[in-house]
């Protein structure tokens, strides 16, 4: 059975048992995830469609090159800069990964990419410095860096 079908049957049946609980919620439920899956489309959309480009031109040998299992710690230092700098909503990160997975980029690489995205912020520096300062600015995103770079390491020896 697929994975797909199989998450399908299971949501339906969970949405059915939720009906016979409580229909009205249910439909509220309902309608604010339906109304949350429209807002959050057109990024979704976006970020794919730029992706799907970019894996288009850039042939695989070169991806693999900079970002498979052999590029090691070169490999991590560009998922890391990629990660900080990037904008991207979290929700969009794991079917990247998966895409990138899929064209032959390394766990360590992907694991260094998506924790950075979600924990550095070099684009945002500037409205975190004024919140809490320099000092604990900067040191929360050279950790957040270093834990990455750490997991990533992990990931590699794992899988």
């Amino acid at each position: 059975m697929e994975k797909g079908f199989l998450t399908l049957l299971i949501t339906v049946i969970i949405v059915a048992v939720s009906a016979l609980a409580n229909r009205q919620k249910t439909w509220q439920g309902v309608q604010k995830g339906v109304k949350m899956l429209l807002k959050l489309l057109p990024s979704f959309l976006t970020i794919i469609i730029l992706v799907s480009v970019f894996l288009g031109l850039i042939p695989q040998e070169t991806l693999i090159k900079y970002l498979g299992k052999e590029s090691g710690i070169s490999g991590m230092a560009i998922a890391a800069i990629l990660g900080s700098i990037a904008l991207i909503p979290g929700f969009i990160s794991y079917p990247l990964g998966a895409m990138l997975l899929r064209n032959g980029v390394s766990y360590s690489v992907i694991a260094v990419f998506i924790t950075t995205l979600m924990m550095v912020g070099v684009l945002t520096l500037p409205l975190e410095i004024k919140y809490f300062g320099v000092k604990v600015s900067l040191m929360r995103n050279a950790f957040s860096l270093f834990g990455a770079l750490l997991i990533g390491v992990i990931m590699g020896g794992l899988l």
